[in-house]
């Protein structure tokens, strides 16, 4: 076994850097899917393993017509990607030369993250000062597939204006709750389980039953704006904290999204029935 005999006889020192090659190249591989992720060229990685799978089939069953044309169209398929891809590929390049390759995707998360806290603030905003009701749930480790399919699919990014939009009285959507997952509106509409809780207070209504419905048998995060105060309120782990200023309002839900804490947040968690501020 000269294979394994090599291995046994390898010194500290070359298993070490035989560790360390491996480790980076799964590294570099796992940032270039991510600079990539969310791009057209993930479609074309996928044609790449479908051509070969297809030239796999062909050696193993013998087609010989089917395997010349894979074989040509693997010699000439690293030209055809330089070519089609060549504005992605001389964008990658200068982030390489800038140093910026990998530094990229950790800037780009943090700016996603302040877009969508931004979004979420002004929308809520905008529709607690006009008194407009909301529900917008956002779905964490725990799935929420089967109320996303009682709604209406949207599969949209998430932005401020669309979710005005869906909750203006007398929309088509505006009733019931909105679903985000991963960082987009999965569907409007949706139909959450309400709270069977004798401990909420009588004066709430179905959405705020709803948002601690969902916190009941999930990890989501439920955003409430109610039509009759326009009272910001966020439901969590069978918790519902009311009467939230917009700046609380955006620290707690950062710390709850994203586990993101500041010197700020001073957000204490008021129950089912408490009221805020009169």
């Amino acid at each position: 076994m000269p294979f394994w005999e090599k291995i046994v006889n390898l010194s500290p020192v070359a298993t070490f850097i035989n560790i360390m090659d491996v480790l980076l190249v799964w590294f570099v591989v796992y940032q270039l899917i991510k600079v990539v992720k969310g791009t057209k060229a993930v479609q074309l990685l996928k044609g790449i393993f479908v051509i070969i799978i297809a030239r796999i089939v062909t050696e193993v069953f013998g087609l010989a017509t089917l395997g010349w044309m894979m074989e040509r169209v693997i010699d000439w398929g690293f030209l055809a990607i330089i070519i089609i891809f060549q504005p992605e590929l001389r964008r990658a390049l200068e982030q390489l030369g800038r140093g910026r390759l990998f530094a990229r995707t950790m800037m780009d998360e943090e700016q996603e993250r302040k877009r969508l806290i931004e979004a979420l603030s002004k929308s809520v905003n905008y529709m607690a000062k006009r008194r407009i009701g909301a529900l917008i749930s956002i779905e964490k480790e725990t799935g929420l597939n089967e109320y996303i399919e009682t709604g209406t699919p949207l599969n949209s990014d998430l932005t401020s204006e669309l979710l005005i939009n869906i909750f203006i009285p007398n929309a088509p959507l505006h009733d019931g709750a909105v679903v985000v997952q991963r960082n987009r509106i999965a569907a409007a509409g949706c139909y959450l389980p309400l709270s069977e809780s004798p401990f909420i207070s009588k004066e709430l209504g179905t959405r705020h039953r709803a948002a601690v419905g969902l916190s009941e048998v999930s990890d989501a995060i439920t955003i409430v704006v109610s039509e009759e105060t326009g009272a910001i309120s966020i439901a969590t782990d069978g918790d519902l904290n009311r009467g939230l200023s917009i700046e609380e309002f955006e620290i707690r839900l950062r710390h709850l999204w994203f586990g993101a804490t500041t010197n700020q947040e001073n957000t204490s968690k008021w129950k089912w029935g408490v009221k805020r501020n009169g």
